[in-house]
């Protein structure tokens, strides 16, 4: 029987090679589409799928014990993702500005066009 022993950072011969967990890989996409897509408001979506699988893949490497790597970048991930969904935020939030003031301004108005004979 082969005993499998780590032993000062020795790997065994045997022991897979570390690669890159796909779940960052995948977060690391939908993050800078999340942030491409922002000023448009759709970008809130992926961003918000980026931040769910960044936690995911965090606790895979956790679980894994060394043979996924990959957790380096998700500071990043998370940074781009919370960009995305702010700027998707100031989006919105300035075009319900932009509605309130157009409303206030033709709250004076007549509702009619003006172009109507009233006669009296």
């Amino acid at each position: 029987m082969v005993e499998v022993q780590r032993v000062f950072g020795v790997r065994h011969p045997d022991d897979p090679e570390p690669v890159e967990s796909t779940k960052v890989v995948a977060a690391r996409l939908l993050a800078a589409v999340g942030v491409a897509l922002s000023p448009f408001v759709g970008g809130a979506i992926p961003a918000l799928i980026a931040l769910m699988l960044a936690r995911q893949a965090e606790a895979d490497i956790r679980a894994s014990e060394g043979f996924l790597i990959g957790a380096s970048r998700l500071p990043l991930v998370r940074r781009l993702s919370w960009i995305a969904i702010g700027i998707a935020s100031a989006v919105v939030v300035a075009g319900l500005l932009v509605w309130v003031v157009s409303l206030a301004r033709a709250a004076g108005d007549p509702s009619y066009g003006g172009g109507v004979a009233v006669s009296v």
